[in-house]
Order: C-alpha cells, then structure tokens, then sequence
C-alpha cells in the first residue's frame, strides 16, 4: 500500500514558477513509478509528467514545451515536479500518482496507476 501526499500548488503570475512536491509512505515507494496528472473541471485527467522507478527515465507531456521536470528524491520518498514559464492555461488540479513497474518504465496512462493522491490547486494569473 502506497500513500501519496501532494504540496506545493498555489497562485503564481504568468511567467512564473512552482515546485510541486508529491511525499510518499510505504516500504515499497521505490518500487513504484510516480506520475503527474492535471485536471479542469469538465475535463478528464491529462498526462503533465512521469518518472519510473529508478529515476532514470522521464516523459513529459506534448503540452509541456521544455518547461516542467520531474525528479525524484529516494531519501525523502518525494518526487517533485519543477514548472517554470506557466502559462495561464496551466491552471488545474495536479495529482500524483503511483503504480508498481519493472526499472525502466514510464506509465502514462491513467487507468495503470493504482495510487492517487488528493491534489494540489494550481492558479495562473495572466
């Protein structure tokens, strides 16, 4: 059983940056991969980023353009999701959300992870 708590959202200017930060609880986190997702109201659940177990790949989402990285820090149990340039069209609910892979793997999709947390609001002024 894994427990994921996301921090870090918040209001930022457009132009400006935020780290979001998604702690982990379970003897097993290690073992799993962790992806970051966003959502508007109305909309289904979007791919922003994702790292796999080890650390050693990362995929972004098309819409990212350079600006968001995903890094994971195994002494803390926390990956973090680093966004600079925000866009006002990046305001959402951004979850993390984890699932047990083999090294090496990047999930993507929505409906492979078995872990979710709560969520942290996201608001880009323009």
């Amino acid at each position: 059983q894994v427990q994921l708590v996301e921090s870090g959202g918040g209001t930022v200017q457009a132009g400006g940056s935020l780290r979001l930060s998604c702690a982990g609880s379970g003897d097993t986190f290690s073992q799993h991969a962790i992806g970051w997702f966003r959502q508007v109201p109305g909309q289904e659940r979007e791919f922003v980023a994702g790292i796999s177990r080890g650390g050693t790949k990362t995929t972004t989402g098309d819409f990212v353009d350079g600006r968001f990285t995903v890094s994971r820090e195994y002494s803390l149990r926390t990956v973090y999701l680093q966004m600079d340039n925000l866009r006002p069209e990046d305001t959402a609910v951004y979850y993390c959300a984890a699932t047990p892979v083999l090294p090496g793997k990047v999930v993507i999709k929505v409906e492979e992870y078995q872990y979710w947390g709560q969520g942290t609001p996201v608001t880009v002024s323009s």
